[in-house]
């Protein structure tokens, strides 16, 4: 089971590696969070990151966008390819890499990809896994920035 609503962040510990920089949860606190999870070997993940990359560029004022690797085999595990990966799908954000599945189970996550939306205050107001369903994501992500839509 992921998380549940009004749950705290969990601390973002326990990386094998950060790529594009490294993020504490404290530095998290001046404006919501959205945090994705995705893997190099999920082919919905790769599918959604446009949508996920526009969400980080039309939001970067007032949202922090985090993607967190999750590896589904030995395969994803090579950080090389997901360095390629994150470069050929313009992901520019911070990456936290779990090959020890640290954050994931501090998430109780289960899904690639997965989205999870927190307010300022850390608390989780959005969880949604799965492809489709960026209407849905849009509408949260809004509501806790407070756009009227």
């Amino acid at each position: 089971m992921a998380l549940k609503l009004r749950s705290q962040m969990p601390e973002l510990e326990g990386a094998t590696a950060w790529l594009n920089g490294e993020v504490q949860k404290s530095d998290l606190q001046d404006k919501p969070t959205l945090i994705h999870f995705w893997s190099i070997s999920c082919g919905l993940c790769k599918e959604a990151m446009p949508n996920v990359n526009e969400f980080r560029d039309k939001y970067k004022d007032q949202l922090h966008v985090i993607a967190i690797h999750m590896p589904r085999s030995e395969k994803d595990l090579d950080l090389e390819q997901i360095k390629q990966v994150a470069e050929e799908h313009g992901i520019t954000q911070p990456i936290f890499v779990d090959s020890q599945h640290k954050l994931t189970d501090a998430f109780e996550n289960e899904y690639v990809p997965a989205y999870y939306v927190f307010d300022e205050e850390g608390q989780l107001r959005h969880f949604q896994a799965g492809g489709g369903g960026m209407k849905m994501l849009t509408k949260r992500v809004n509501r806790v920035l407070g756009i009227k839509e």
